[in-house]
């Protein structure tokens, strides 16, 4: 093993027995060892608003288990910080097997294996065990004992930088959040730290920006707070589960063709290794928050296989984010006139639960007030068909208020005046906004407008947020 290597393993060592969750000690912690690499850490207040989500209460735990009568703990959090539901709330009781069987959470077609629950935005307790531990324990009276605290405090966050030529950004981010599970993240955490090592080394063409934050809400948290900077960001790569063996796989961008996914493809193919390249699908980590329309930049990501060493780095959980009903659905009509800077491509997996309203309200928002502040048209962000969006008057700036209501059959006859004068209808969100295109065939069919006749329009986007991992998850 080279040196870099034995490096960033004892690096995992260090962070191996530390319990970490969204918020709390565990992620401070381990943010205070990467700090001795690399790291400039944030703290964002509970009760923050983060585009349409609210950063929850700070959560910490000290000691967790369940004792039979003899007083013998049969599950102990001090053994693996895995046998503790996420987020569960402090209690102290005894009671009979039975009623405890609710609370507890197995596989029962791994019968060995230690499951990974989580429950951060609903209060309850549980605890985390093998199935044959289960088995194994008989009736009678037992206590239980959970000794955290969910109270206000901070969501924790960090960042480093590498400075480039350009003041135009490629992010790398990886999640913080997961307790005891080697590959699921702490392996793309320290892939990360050495990657900003030898980047620093070197003169990079672009500022590199390293995120050490939170699944799900640290990245919706560090978008909220990064509005204007989200503009410069032209690429991005997601880190996720690096340390297992099997092959490298590429998850493209959501638009599919960006110019981060011709690299990587180029990239692995010349690397020799053993890879494949797959779709985009929600399912996964947070380059579903910052793959989402409105943002002009591409991701990508690594996750590892299917079925797994460690048995509690399932994928097969459902507690990614706050609600049940924050789902990602198929795209409806109404939801696609909800993003002005969506195409209306279908929704994938309705399983797995994601940020669906900041989807829609909150990084697409960052595109239009990007708009607003240019004149001209809108370039929607996905580069492939654009959304018909309500016309407006030939011969006016491309900035004003809409002066069409939402009346479908006047709507009809001003598109059909309109397109006699060189204007394409399109439709956008609520409050209707009007766009002069200019003459007919000015622009492109799919992707930004071509021609335009009085002003430059924004830049188009040249590429999505992807996911990088290596390999199984299909």
């Amino acid at each position: 093993m080279t040196q870099p290597g034995e490096e960033m393993y004892a690096l995992v060592e260090r962070m191996y027995p530390l319990c970490r969750s969204i918020t709390g000690d565990g992620v401070r912690a381990t943010l205070g060892i990467v700090d001795e690499y690399i790291l400039h850490m944030h703290e964002v207040p509970t009760g923050t608003r983060v585009l349409d989500w609210t950063v929850p209460q700070e959560w910490n735990i000290r000691d967790a288990y369940i004792a039979d009568a003899d007083g013998r703990r049969v599950v102990d959090f001090r053994a693996s910080s895995l046998h503790v539901l996420g987020y569960s709330v402090p209690v102290s009781a005894t009671m009979p097997l039975a009623e405890l069987r609710d609370h507890l959470h197995t596989l029962p077609e791994h019968p060995s294996w230690v499951p990974y629950r989580t429950s951060y935005y609903e209060p309850k307790w549980g605890f985390c065990l093998a199935q044959e531990t289960l088995d194994a324990l008989p009736d009678g009276e037992y206590e239980v004992c959970v000794d955290s605290t969910l109270a206000d405090g901070h969501l924790t966050y960090g960042e480093h930088v590498v400075p480039g030529q350009v003041p135009d950004e490629v992010i790398v981010s990886c999640h913080v959040c997961h307790p005891s599970l080697a590959n699921d993240n702490l392996a793309g955490i320290a892939v990360a730290v050495f990657l900003a090592r030898a980047l620093a080394e070197q003169r990079p063409y672009y500022t590199y920006r390293f995120i050490f934050a939170p699944g799900t809400i640290g990245a919706i948290t560090w978008l909220a707070r990064n509005r204007e900077r989200v503009e410069r960001v032209k690429h991005g790569l997601v880190l996720a589960c690096a340390g297992d063996p099997g092959q490298l796989t590429y998850k493209r961008s959501r638009r599919g063709d960006a110019e981060i996914d011709r690299v990587l493809r180029h990239v692995l193919a010349a690397s020799e290794r053993p890879h494949r390249v797959t779709e985009f699908t929600p399912y996964g980590y947070d380059e579903r928050q910052y793959c989402s329309p409105g943002s002009t930049s591409a991701w990508a990501r690594s996750p590892g296989p299917r079925t797994r060493a460690t048995p509690s780095t399932t994928p097969r959980r459902t507690t990614w984010t706050s609600s049940p009903r924050r789902r990602w659905p198929t795209r409806s009509p109404s939801a696609v006139r909800r993003s002005p800077c969506s195409t209306a491509t279908g929704g994938t997996s309705t399983s797995a639960r994601t940020a669906n309203r900041s989807w829609d309200d909150g990084v697409v928002r960052l595109a239009r007030r990007a708009q607003r502040r240019q004149a001209g048209p809108a370039c929607h962000a996905l580069g492939t068909q654009p959304l018909r969006r309500r016309a407006r008057s030939a011969g006016r700036r491309g900035t004003g208020r809409a002066a069409v209501r939402h009346d479908r059959r006047r709507g009809r006859r001003v598109a059909r005046r309109r397109a006699d004068q060189g204007v394409t209808q399109m439709t956008a969100e609520g409050r209707r906004r009007r766009h002069r295109r200019g003459p007919p065939g000015g622009a492109s069919s799919g992707g930004c407008p071509g021609d335009w006749p009085t002003r430059r329009p924004p830049a188009c986007p040249t590429s999505w947020w992807a996911s990088m991992w290596p390999a199984h998850w299909d």
